[in-house]
């Protein structure tokens, strides 16, 4: 059990993939030993590497019991999770108390979901922070990031996604966007980034997109408004592999607004491939 003269005890409330392993390593390098709380469903074994509990969603009183045994002050929400349809929730007592509330969260967007998930956790004392606060190290850079550079074209491509992004901002939808020649050919919503750039894939094997070679750039950004301690865009080596089948020029992340995972594997795999990865100004 973390103790009172520890510095500001933290919990990762885990979702899938390999961020929130990442952004443990991170915190217990920098003297901030995390409790790993993983969602059963979601999170992966891995985690079990560190101190950690399992909880399944809807154990709202059962988490917040672990939070206050362990005396844990600071909570980040790292890892991809499928939004669940709040009827398909087993909820226990907490959550039943809490359930009025709940229900008006999931009637919205992902940010405001969460965004209502963070009032809940500050109302009973614990601070919900960024895995950006935790792991700066792990933010998109401005400017190129590996050696592959992008046309002229490739750039103007990447003004468009951006400002798609940014107009479809109040509707509460996706973080991605592909654009091609000055077209934009798909935008994320609720399948999520890997679905949107196979469907791509399928297209162009389909000849329902008629490029000859590389085309297009996928574009990474969050929301105008966003809350980042909660739904930071991340991209990682699953978003590089879904990129390459799709036939893409480059990457282009807002910097400083989304997360690489194992940055040094992601930056040679996009060399390797050919793919540009450039940090724009959001």
């Amino acid at each position: 059990m973390t103790g009172p003269g520890d510095a500001r005890a933290l919990a990762i409330l885990c979702g899938g993939g390999a961020f929130p392993l990442e952004v443990a390593a991170f915190a217990k390098a920098s003297g901030r030993p995390p409790l790993m709380i993983g969602v059963v469903g979601a999170a992966e074994p891995g985690i079990e590497a560190f101190a950690h509990v399992w909880v399944r969603l809807g154990e709202v009183g059962r988490l917040f019991r672990l939070l206050k045994e362990h005396e844990i002050t600071d909570l980040a929400i790292v890892g991809a999770m499928t939004r669940p349809e709040f009827s398909d929730v087993s909820l226990d007592w907490g959550a039943v108390r809490r359930a009025p509330e709940l229900a008006r969260l999931f009637r919205g967007g992902d940010n405001h979901l969460l965004v209502g998930i963070a009032g809940i956790f500050e109302r009973e004392g614990v601070k919900v922070v960024g895995a950006h606060e935790i792991a700066p190290q792990l933010l998109a850079p401005a400017g190129l990031v590996g050696v592959v550079r992008p046309s002229p074209e490739a750039e103007a491509d990447v003004k468009i996604g951006a400002a798609a992004l940014a107009a479809l901002s109040p509707f509460d939808a996706g973080q991605g966007a592909v654009v091609a020649d000055g077209r934009i050919i798909a935008l994320e919503a609720a399948e999520g980034t890997d679905a949107m750039l196979a469907r791509i894939a399928e297209l162009r094997a389909a000849r329902r997109l008629r490029f000859k070679g590389p085309a297009g750039v996928f574009v990474k950004a969050p929301k105008l408004g966003q809350d980042l301690r909660l739904d930071m865009p991340a991209v990682g080596l699953k978003t590089l592999e879904a990129a390459r089948r799709a036939e893409l020029r480059g990457i282009a992340l807002a910097a400083g607004l989304v997360l690489i995972n194992d940055r040094a594997r992601f930056m040679q795999g996009a060399d390797g491939a050919g793919l540009f990865v450039l940090g724009f100004d959001p």
